[in-house]
């Protein structure tokens, strides 16, 4: 199922009291959109800076499990699995009966749905709210969400939903939003590989770096993705939108998910490999594309020669 972001609030929609956990790269920006749009948001983080950043932005910060028990809607944007289960037992524990929880984080379907059976256990509904982007998309109100819990959940918060991007998509009741997400990573991860080793190819074979580029984005592999990349890899800009590291942590979660399911997932497997090398080269907090400069030295090339 799929709804369009285009239309926004409903004027009749009911605000919902929100408190939000976690207010990183994807946090923060989800955060403002919705105190933009009028509802009521408290938001709490563990570090500091970016307390201070949700309180610029207009939410009202509440730190501790104040904020957790006074929230219609509970929301959190966590970097791990280890976070997810210490924020949901507080959920568990502090939340009003009747309560939303929404967690937005790439985590493993394992963890989540030990999760959904802790919160079970009170009958809080809970909805698996990946969302794929990165933090550019997520200012500019571009992400896409990947759902999955109860559909009456869902269906309710659909106007919230919204405000973070023009697609949201309803896939079941259990982990596949959780799945799906891991399906997207993949591909992403995927997509930078095979560009870092086409690129060293063309750069052995004297194409210039430029050109490749110009070729690349008006040929038939074109992808969203490959564009989007684009602005940033034809100046050789590696500032991060997703870091090593980060993408490192998604495939191991990638990897870890193919074990249970028994599918043979050999390609991503050097993908990490190579997430590893750029790692060591020094490139742990570049963007993911970083592998390109692997595939280089790999070839004899000294990264950055056109």
């Amino acid at each position: 199922m799929i709804g369009s972001g285009s239309e926004g609030v409903p004027a009749d929609w009911k605000p919902l009291k929100v408190h939000l956990i976690g207010m990183g790269k994807m946090g923060l920006p989800m955060g403002c959109h919705l105190a933009a749009a009028g509802l009521e948001v408290t938001a709490d983080d563990v570090n500091e800076a970016r307390r201070a950043a949700a309180s610029a932005s207009g939410m009202t910060v509440v730190r501790g499990e104040d904020g957790i028990a006074s929230a219609q809607v509970i929301i959190s944007s966590l970097p791990n699995d280890d976070a997810l289960l210490q924020v949901a037992q507080t959920v568990r524990r502090q939340a009003q009966a009747g309560a939303l929880y929404v967690d937005t984080s790439t985590v493993s379907p394992a963890c989540s749905a030990e999760v959904a059976a802790m919160l079970d256990e009170r009958q809080l509904p809970y909805l698996r709210a990946a969302v794929s982007g990165n933090s550019s998309m997520a200012e500019a109100a571009q992400l896409t969400l990947l759902v999955s819990g109860p559909k009456a959940a869902y269906e309710r918060l659909l106007p919230m939903l919204r405000l973070w991007g023009p697609h949201q998509f309803w896939l079941g009741e259990a982990e596949q939003a959780r799945s799906m997400k891991l399906v997207v990573n993949l591909m992403i991860a995927q997509t930078s590989a095979m560009l870092a080793e086409a690129l060293a190819l063309g750069t052995k074979g004297g194409l210039r770096w430029a050109d490749m580029w110009q070729v690349l984005t008006r040929s038939a592999v074109a992808s969203p993705i490959l564009k989007a990349k684009s602005a940033q890899l034809a100046r050789r800009d590696f500032t991060p939108t997703f870091t090593v590291l980060q993408m490192a942590k998604d495939i191991k979660l990638i990897l870890d998910e193919a074990e249970r399911l028994k599918v043979a997932l050999p390609q991503t497997a050097i993908t990490l490999q190579m997430l590893h090398a750029a790692a060591a080269n020094g490139d742990a907090d570049a963007d993911y594309a970083a592998m390109i400069g692997c595939a280089e030295r790999a070839a004899g090339i000294q990264p950055g020669r056109d």
